[in-house]
């Protein structure tokens, strides 16, 4: 028996992934990165990441947005946070995801 798929939405340059769809944002924090080719990838990435730092959170399932525009890439990331209040802690430990410096380049490589 499989898994189900992502659920991956593109609208009004914005592309979605979530595994339940819509797609909830409860918790979340916003980056800002350069430009980059294949906002698909990175929208992976990130989501692969922020399940490794968040899969302790009970009730927790990864959202991934990105937007491109001319200045660079606009990333949201955070998720659908069932059974449970996000706390302040939990948007720190997105954000040391987002933040980090190697996860960021492993990103741009990736994604170019």
């Amino acid at each position: 028996m499989g898994r189900r798929p992502w659920h991956m939405h593109e609208s009004g340059g914005e592309l979605v992934l979530a595994r339940r769809w819509p797609a909830r944002f409860d918790l979340s924090v916003q980056t800002r990165l350069p430009p980059l080719a294949r906002p698909a990838r990175l929208a992976h990435q990130v989501r692969q990441d922020l399940w490794r730092a968040l899969r302790d959170l009970r009730g927790f399932s990864p959202c991934v947005a990105v937007r491109s525009g001319p200045d660079g890439i606009t990333l949201r990331a955070g998720g659908q946070l069932d059974g449970a209040r996000p706390t302040p802690r939990d948007a720190e430990r997105i954000a040391q995801v987002l933040d980090d410096p190697a996860n960021r380049a492993r990103w741009a490589r990736w994604s170019a």
